[in-house]
Order: structure tokens, then sequence, then C-alpha cells
């Protein structure tokens, strides 16, 4: 799986793509509106979450705007079930350009697709404490070292963090309790990351919460 870090670093990832070129060609399979929990889509092999997608291709200028795709190398994946757009421009090979749209459309569905949580005795999951520093009083010794957005792993874990942000109605110092950290540990966390920042953020603002910053 690609770098995570690299997979959110524009607004385009973020949920904001370009709008649709009217030359898109779409060609969609016929498994594409199979639902899944949002935390399984984040397992799905490559090819099954493509059974779940609109694949269109379009021409589109390279890096720097230098030169001019003339094949139709560009890829914009339309996930069904979410509705979540994800595009890769950056290559003249419509195979990687998929691949990397392929991947930047995994960090969306785990920023924006939200998963109810049971705060009934509630234990963090496995790929959430994976996340936390180790200072968290719940997180095990046998966790090992902390991954961060540079690891493949981050996603999950950090799917789950939003996860139960979003049931605690954005508060990050409820968060902060139920993760045994305080609540500058965790706000250190979220704003470690753009992504998680923004998507927090998102939480909060529809809570008419203020925006960490």
């Amino acid at each position: 799986m690609a770098n995570a870090n690299m997979l959110w670093n524009s607004a385009k990832i973020l949920g904001f793509p370009a709008p649709i070129a009217s030359n898109v060609r779409w060609a969609s399979s016929s498994n594409a509106n199979s639902v899944c929990s949002g935390k399984e889509y984040l397992v799905l092999s490559d090819e099954e979450l493509m059974k779940q997608c609109e694949m269109g291709t379009f021409k589109a200028s390279g890096p720097g705007g230098q030169h001019r795709n003339k094949r139709e190398s560009a890829v914009r994946l339309k996930h069904i079930p979410t509705g979540i757009i994800a595009q890769a421009v950056e290559d003249r090979s419509q195979h990687k350009n998929r691949s990397s749209a392929l991947a930047r459309l995994r960090a969306l569905l785990a920023l924006k697709v939200r998963n109810p949580v049971d705060l009934e005795d509630y234990s963090p999951p496995p790929e959430l404490l994976q996340i936390l520093p180790p200072k968290s009083t719940v997180r095990p010794p046998e966790c090992g070292p902390q991954i961060g957005p540079n690891n493949s792993k981050f996603l999950p874990g950090m799917q789950a963090l939003l996860d139960l942000i979003s049931t605690l109605d954005g508060s990050v110092s409820d968060t902060a309790k139920l993760l045994g950290l305080t609540t500058g540990a965790l706000s250190r966390l979220i704003l470690s990351d753009d992504a998680l920042r923004m998507a927090v953020n998102d939480i909060r603002m529809s809570k008419g919460m203020k925006p960490l910053k």
C-alpha cells in the first residue's frame, strides 16, 4: 500500500475533488452496489474495492501542467456505496494512476466513513492502540512502537479514532479519558496530521464546537 502520508496532502485527496470533466469515460463493475461497513472497506483487497467503483478515464495535464496527456491516462474512481471520489493524474501510465487513485480512495474512506461505537465497557481496538503515544494508560507494552502517518496501518487506527470522537460528539476531552491520555496529548496527536485535524474539526463544527488549532 502506498505511503499513507502521501495519500492526503492535497485538497482533492481531502474530499474536494476537481469538478468531473465532461470528457471522463466511466466504466462500472457489476458489484458496484455491494455495501460494507466502513471498517470492512479498508480491509478489502484492491480487486474487491475496485468492484465497488466506477472508473473514469480522461486526459489531463501532467506534472506542472507542462505536458498534455494525449491518451486518457488520468483516472477518477467513484466509490458507489459512499459516493466518495478520488483521482490521480500525475503519471502518464493509466495503471499507475489507477493504483494511486485507489490508495487515495482508501484514505478518504478512513477519513469520511464513520462507524458507530458502543461506549458501554469501551475498550480501544488494537488498530487504535497502535497509533496512541506510549504515555497512554490503556496502551499495553506489546503494542510496540507508536505507528505514525507514514505507516499504512495508520489508516484503520485513524478511522477508529474518528469513529470514537464522532460518537462522543466531537469532545476531545471525553475521547482522551477513554484512551488514557490527557486532553493535551490527544490534541497533539490530532494536530500532528493535517488530514486528521481537518476531519476532527469537521466533526466538531458539525456539533457547533470550535475547531482545534
